[in-house]
């Protein structure tokens, strides 16, 4: 057990109370500026077959390029048994990714499991792959944030789907846990080609209150820099993903926790207040940890998004 409160002293309804803090004045033109760039770069994504097997997938290695000729590796699943009418982005958590997901629950769509820059496929020196160093990665630097290429790997990532699977166009989904479901806040209220998103206990959430809460995750490493150095939210105002989360216009699905050690519920129950449309929310107990109702609250997850996913 943590040595502290993993649920800091906050009842659902006060969850669902928190007010987002507000945008600075040219938070829209920073990320849409961001969003254009990248657009118009060639992902020269490739496939090549891999090790992994599966009854139901073609399983494949996936590089294709970032921003700052940055060479993103990953895997991609094929559906071997029907067309591909859907495209689904899987982000993972800071843990970094080993390997595909093959129980998600949403039939007859390719799926890639991108590596976010500096992270399992996509390390690379001198970022390093410690999420209490990578979080910290040009920090001082607002427009140089490592977060911010982990959200154009996001949008790169989109387009060498649609280059690879042109056929999904308007059927484009994306599923993202923890530092996934942060980078996929940060991303979708740019990117209109994705349609609908899941958002797992994401982190990024509401950076004013994170910075003031007892954790065991990236902010403890946040916390650290401000007290040595102060100024951090300079940049991260621009990085929040509960600011970024009130100009999302796609429907959005979001597990929330009651009770986190790794990532503050505030910042999680911020995201999906600041949410301006539609809006799905799942409560689980506690996040990033096991608990008595985990594989219950896990099964009936799934049936959750398999439902919310069959409008993609």
């Amino acid at each position: 057990m943590p040595p502290f409160d993993p649920a800091y002293g906050y009842t659902l309804d006060q969850l669902l109370s928190i007010t987002p803090p507000l945008p600075p004045d040219d938070f829209v033109p920073f990320w849409q500026a961001r969003y254009q760039r990248a657009l118009a770069l060639d992902p020269r994504q490739r496939l090549t077959h891999c090790a992994w097997s599966h009854p139901d997938f073609e399983c494949y290695d996936l590089s294709y390029r970032s921003t700052d000729a940055f060479e993103i590796g990953g895997w991609a699943l094929i559906p071997k048994r029907a067309p591909v009418t859907r495209g689904v982005i899987v982000g993972h958590g800071y843990g970094g990714r080993d390997g595909p997901d093959f129980h998600l629950p949403i039939p007859d769509a390719v799926f890639l499991f991108p590596c976010f820059r500096g992270l399992s496929r996509s390390r690379r020196w001198p970022i390093s792959d410690n999420p209490a160093y990578h979080v910290l990665h040009d920090i001082d630097k607002k427009d140089r944030y490592i977060l911010g290429g982990c959200v154009e790997d996001l949008w790169l990532a989109v387009s060498a789907l649609l280059a690879l699977f042109p056929g999904v166009a308007g059927h484009v989904g994306y599923l993202g846990i923890s530092f996934g479901g942060g980078v996929g806040a940060l991303a979708l209220p740019w990117d209109k080609r994705i349609q609908r998103a899941h958002l797992n206990v994401p982190s990024f959430g509401d950076h004013p209150l994170r910075l003031k809460l007892p954790t065991w995750g990236s902010a403890a490493s946040l916390q650290n820099y401000q007290r040595e150095h102060g100024h951090l939210l300079d940049t991260l105002r621009y990085y929040d993903a509960a600011i970024a989360a009130r100009y999302i216009e796609a429907p959005v699905h979001v597990a929330a926790a009651l009770a986190d050690p790794v990532v503050a519920p505030p910042g999680q129950f911020s995201i999906y207040n600041a949410l301006p449309r539609e809006k799905h929310l799942f409560v689980l107990d506690q996040g990033h940890a096991d608990y008595p109702r985990k594989a219950e609250q896990d099964k009936a997850l799934i049936t959750a998004l398999r439902e919310f996913f069959g409008g993609l």
